[in-house]
């Protein structure tokens, strides 16, 4: 069996990348853009860092910001119809995971109509067109939807998220700008953050997990945990490091998927609104703990990424608790909550362990599990 590993053809990163933009769509001699930004981005001007690059280069755009924090259905479609009016040629899509995913799912569908109804993009879906030539400009330091060949569409009438994966998706170029996320407020840097260590820490551990993989998350681990508390204070260093940190992660989970909880967290997002980054940092320690007897001594190397002294010396329980404790520990410090009381309604439990089960990220998950167990899981945390 081989392992595949698809990744950007082009990234750019460090403060000031999104000056690399204009040469990129020159050289292909794309016309007008299609820009995807969420109006929050676009009401405070960080969707106008890039749309004034393009302007100052003479290049034609339109700006499409009908978009939602946890992208619908009709987001998607309204987007697609408003692409085609447009007269773009090509794709730019600024902001964090919800402004990337409808330019994903609007993309694919502007080449592949035959799935015009979204729904049936759900898992591996047999598109047979790569999407419109997209460039992806993330202004969180989270999701690292732009390195990853994965998007997300909540089903309002049904109450569910559901996980698109897809080849043909991927952006052909990614701008990782520390400019573009240094308006983050503490809350969504703190949040997107965690979101970005769940990918590490989920990608390491997954039953698809190889050597390649296993270098990025690592890697990824590190970065976050030493930076997070940083970025979320404001200080500069922190904020580059996690924007690479980030994509890092990216790298690797795209490629072998993640766990339970992101299916967890894709439901609390659907049923609840919850934000993405939120629900996965206050799963993530208790899901580590019930994963643990299943992961060998990954642990320790979390725990050491994490900068746990003396793994080394610890036994297998020891290094076990202490990567669970350090990120425990760094979610309490940048200020995520720590249990679901205030989110989830015992009358819901049921759909939700439901529906958590049925996400396609649960099989990748390291240890097998049931609706049962999910539920439990959640009772846990409330």
């Amino acid at each position: 069996m081989s392992n595949r590993i698809v990744l950007n053809p082009i990234s750019y990163h460090g403060r000031g990348a999104i000056g690399d933009i204009v040469p990129e769509v020159k050289s292909r001699g794309f016309k007008k853009a299609f820009v995807c930004s969420d109006p929050d981005l676009v009401k405070f001007g960080v969707t106008k860092k890039v749309t004034d690059v393009l302007s100052a280069a003479g290049m034609d755009y339109e700006v499409y910001s009908d978009i939602k924090p946890n992208p619908t259905i009709e987001n998607v479609q309204s987007g697609v119809k408003a692409y085609k009016a447009s007269g773009a040629d090509y794709i730019i899509a600024i902001g964090g995971g919800s402004s990337m995913d409808t330019a994903k799912a609007v993309g694919i569908i502007v080449k592949n109509p035959e799935f015009a109804d979204v729904r049936s993009l759900e898992g591996v879906a047999p598109t047979k067109e790569k999407a419109v030539f997209t460039i992806a400009v993330p202004t969180t330091a989270g999701t690292a939807a732009e390195v990853t060949i994965n998007y997300v569409i909540t089903d309002v009438e049904r109450k569910r998220k559901f996980v698109c994966v897809d080849v043909h998706d991927i952006p052909e170029v990614a701008v990782i700008d520390p400019d573009m996320m240094s308006t983050m407020p503490k809350g969504l840097t703190a949040a997107t953050g965690m979101d970005a260590l769940t990918h590490a820490i989920e990608g390491f551990t997954t039953k698809a997990a190889w050597e390649m993989t296993d270098m990025f998350h690592l890697k990824a681990i590190e970065i976050i945990s030493r930076s997070l508390r940083g970025a979320v204070k404001g200080e500069s260093d922190g904020r580059d490091a996690m924007a690479l940190g980030q994509y890092i992660a990216g790298m690797g989970f795209s490629n072998v998927g993640l766990g339970i909880v992101h299916s967890m967290a894709h439901c609390l997002g659907a049923v609840y609104d919850t934000p993405h980054g939120v629900a996965n940092a206050i799963l993530l320690p208790t899901v580590m703990e019930y994963n643990a007897p299943v992961t060998g001594d990954k642990y320790k190397y979390i725990a050491a990424a994490m900068g746990v002294a003396g793994t080394e010396s610890m036994t297998q329980d020891e290094y076990r608790k202490a990567a669970c404790d350090a990120v425990r520990k760094l979610g309490q410090d940048v200020g995520i909550p720590a249990d679901l009381k205030a989110i989830v309604k015992k009358e819901d439990l049921d759909f939700l362990s439901e529906s958590a089960f049925t996400d396609a990220c649960r099989p990748g998950n390291p240890r097998d599990t049931s609706p049962e167990e999910i539920k439990e899981l959640y009772l846990k945390l409330m």
